[in-house]
């Protein structure tokens, strides 16, 4: 999950209930399997006294940041996201380094072709 993130913040009040999206992520970002995927990624922990809501805010690697709420939303589901949006990363890295146009644009007409499709074979049809 760390390798396509260059930062990642956290913030929360220890004593709020609310906390247990940040500290379960924490947990994640301080895994041995992790912390190996990219040691350039920095993690910081900010422990507040006031009562601003437990947040994670993650910056990637192409520089864009993004704030998730830790009181509504799940650890899991951030991981979730934040892999998501790194495999997209990684397209959109492979396609510029072989030369091709980012966003791919599929044609309209191609979009609405009818695709042939292939039949599976019966099992005597196969030859032995």
């Amino acid at each position: 999950m760390l390798k396509f993130l260059s930062k990642v913040k956290i913030e929360f009040n220890a004593l709020d209930p609310r906390t247990a999206s940040c500290l379960e992520f924490l947990a994640q970002c301080n895994a041995r399997q992790a912390k190996e995927s990219n040691p350039a990624c920095q993690l910081q922990v900010k422990r507040r006294t006031d009562d601003h809501p437990p947040q994670i805010t993650v910056t990637f690697v192409n520089g864009v940041e993004e704030v998730f709420d830790a009181t509504s939303t799940p650890a899991q589901t951030i991981r979730t996201m934040i892999l998501e949006k790194g495999q997209f990363l990684e397209t959109e890295q492979m396609f510029r380094e072989a030369g091709e146009k980012w966003p791919v644009i599929i044609p309209e007409e191609e979009l609405h072709q009818s695709f042939p499709g292939t039949k599976p074979r019966k099992a005597e049809d196969k030859k032995q």
